[in-house]
């Protein structure tokens, strides 16, 4: 069981993604910016990071830059949409360890998670 912070604006997309890795028996925070999820990620220091690529205030690779200088070991991995690509390779590029594309399959988020924690 890992402690998994969601970051993602839709907050059906969080209670989505919370419910699945609840359900698989992980313990799940939140956060709704990029700038919620640097302080989260500062004051929890989960296990691992779901963190959505597009949402106001921050966007996600800033975020995902900003936790890992706190933390170089941070494991990130990306949520993004379809048609995204750039981005997940400029995240890829920042660190990110994986990414999944919304909406998302549930085997590929446990995909993630087992290759990020192995």
């Amino acid at each position: 069981m890992a402690k998994i912070m969601v970051v993602d604006d839709a907050a059906f997309m969080r209670m989505r993604c919370k419910k699945l890795l609840i359900q698989l028996g992980h313990e799940v925070t939140e956060a709704a910016t990029g700038s919620q999820a640097v302080e989260a990620y500062k004051n929890n220091r989960p296990d691992m990071v779901l963190l959505d690529i597009t949402m106001p205030d921050m966007d996600g690779i800033t975020a995902l830059k900003e936790i890992r200088e706190f933390d170089p070991d941070a494991r990130i991995a990306m949520v993004t949409a379809m048609g995204q690509q750039s981005m997940v390779m400029e995240a890829l590029k920042a660190g990110a360890r994986d990414f999944v594309i919304k909406p998302f399959d549930q085997d590929r988020v446990l995909a993630a998670i087992n290759k990020i924690m192995a």
